[in-house]
């Protein structure tokens, strides 16, 4: 997701350096949405693994 993430990035950039403003502007909110979509599942994955790594094995 992160790579997605990017590749909008990039796709932002190369279109608002094209003199493209919305499709600028639209790759670059899609990028601003993945990325937070990211950081929330990474936190979940995180406080999952250290509540499951807490527990005796059964």
């Amino acid at each position: 997701m992160l790579g997605w993430a990017l590749v909008f990035l990039i796709v932002a950039i190369i279109a608002g350096v094209l003199g493209f403003g919305g499709i600028a502007s639209a790759s670059a909110g899609i990028a601003k949405i993945l990325f937070v979509v990211f950081l929330v599942l990474l936190l979940a994955s995180l406080v999952v693994h250290v509540v499951r790594g807490r527990r005796p094995p059964l």
